[in-house]
């Protein structure tokens, strides 16, 4: 009996070692329905179904330590014995108390760790202390005639065996297994040899040390509470987002809540309603590539350079809308639907100071006039050459009188033109007049073939009139073969 208490007050400490290691529900305790069979001289009733029933009963708890392993500690109480007939049986108490190690196969390599069924294998080392069963000695029969049991005493113990556990929820399971128990002595059945009482019916049947099978049914409670590193109300064991900081709000997987869904958390994030697919930055907010406070999938100039005021579609300010911002137009007051050049300033074909839209002979260069236009403009091009006593011009006269051409065709309305031809000194002075007038008219033929006007054109002959080179010479007889333009508006 004292060895027995001894067995009980270990298992009670043992247990409470156990809880206080708990940091989440990593304990299972159980309650047990055994069925005891012996194997020994007396015969082998492992498996034996015929054989009397030897019940017992028993507690046990076991430890999580890691998804592969379980350890814990089992104890059982009742009745062990044999019956082949009345002379060839026992019959006794057993009080057994193993620690164990459990190999579990839903470890994530063979079944997945959440599976609820979960076999596995055991292996122990523990003390069995045998006593009589003092109810079978009430007929006032001597035990030591029909042998109630052995010897007692404690042995030692090695449990193996496997079993199969089924979760019905998080706090209750069911479980199965079987356990073969070696034992360290040949005595406790009382059987020492077939002499030992002097009949066979101690035949000595089986060499070696005595042994007990156990049929285990339990159900098994898992108790503690589930650890919550972070305080976020979602257990680490749930938790993806065990570390949490302190009254941060989460989702129920615990992480912090991210409402815009940027990568943010809300907690961080300083622009929590993002529209979905943004690009964000470390602080949630819409990404500025350029710094111009409006974000990049608004900005239509996402480029712009720093410290350049923006309009609300992020681009440069175009004040005269002109097409060229303010920061990089050198006239920004330019009136609507005027053309400009790449500086932002009205365009001036030719140059005079005058912009196009103002200018009235854009084509001709008039500096100093208000409208573009000469107001009476004689112009000698002694480029325009004719044949030799002929009015047929030259083709080195073409480019200049293209030239012309467009310049009267850009203005038909604003700009006139008259031709006054002219001649050397050479052939008598009606020759030279006419052929002076022939002169006139073969510029303006050509003119209208390149679609001037003809209402632009007026023509007149001044023979050899008005020389502006000396006729004494050929190089000043060529000089005064000319034709002179005035354009007037």
């Amino acid at each position: 009996m004292k060895n027995k208490n001894l067995l009980f007050m270990a298992f009670i400490l043992a247990t409470q070692f156990l809880s206080a290691q708990t940091a989440d529900i990593k304990v299972g305790f159980d309650v047990s329905v055994i069925k005891n069979e012996y194997n020994g001289d007396y015969g082998n009733g492992i498996f034996n179904f015929k054989q009397q029933m030897y019940p017992s009963g028993g507690l046990g708890i076991g430890y999580y330590l890691n998804p592969s392993f379980n350890l814990g500690l089992r104890t059982s109480f009742g009745d062990l014995g044999f019956k082949e007939t009345i002379a060839n049986s026992f019959r006794g108490r057993k009080f057994d108390m193993s620690f164990y190690t459990q190999y579990k196969l839903n470890n994530g390599y063979i079944l997945k760790e959440d599976s609820r069924l979960s076999p596995f294998l055991t292996v122990g080392l523990g003390l069995a202390a045998y006593g009589i069963n003092s109810s079978l000695d009430k007929s006032g029969v001597d035990a030591t005639l029909y042998p109630t049991i052995i010897t007692k005493g404690v042995d030692l113990i090695i449990p193996v065996g496997a079993g199969l556990k089924y979760q019905i929820s998080e706090r209750v399971a069911i479980q199965y297994q079987y356990l073969y128990n070696f034992t360290s002595s040949d005595i406790r059945d009382e059987n020492r040899g077939p002499n030992f009482f002097g009949s066979s019916s101690h035949p000595a049947s089986k060499s070696g040390n005595d042994a007990y099978g156990q049929h285990i049914f339990s159900i098994v409670f898992n108790i503690g509470k589930h650890t919550d590193t972070d305080k976020d109300g979602v257990a680490d064991k749930y938790d993806k987002c065990p570390n949490t900081p302190f009254n941060v709000k989460v989702d129920k997987d615990g992480c912090p809540v991210d409402t815009d869904v940027d990568g943010v958390a809300d907690y961080l994030d300083k622009c929590p309603d993002t529209p979905a697919g943004v690009a964000v930055d470390a602080n949630g907010c819409p990404i500025d590539t350029d710094g111009d406070g409006i974000a990049d999938y608004l900005d239509k100039c996402p480029a712009t350079p720093a410290g350049i005021k923006t309009d609300a579609n992020g681009c440069p300010i175009d004040t005269d809308g002109d097409g060229i911002a303010d920061y990089l137009d050198k006239c920004s007051d330019t009136p609507a639907n005027v053309a400009v050049d790449a500086f932002g300033c009205p365009v001036d074909t030719d140059g005079d100071g005058i912009p196009d839209y103002l200018d009235k002979c854009p084509d001709i260069a008039a500096k100093g006039t208000k409208d573009g236009c000469p107001e009476a403009v004689g112009t000698i091009f002694q480029n325009i050459e004719f044949e030799f006593a002929s009015e047929k011009l030259t083709r080195s006269s073409y480019p200049t009188l293209n030239q012309i051409a467009i310049t009267l065709i850009a203005n038909p309305s604003s700009v006139k033109m008259s031709v006054a031809g002219y001649t050397d000194y050479i052939g008598s002075n009606e020759y030279n007049l006419k052929l002076s007038v022939r002169r006139a008219n073969s510029v303006k033929k050509y003119l209208l073939k390149r679609h001037v006007p003809a209402s632009s054109i007026t023509i007149t002959g001044y023979g050899e009139e008005n020389p502006i080179a000396p006729n004494e010479t050929p190089e000043g007889r060529q000089k005064n073969r000319r034709v002179e333009f005035q354009i007037t508006k």
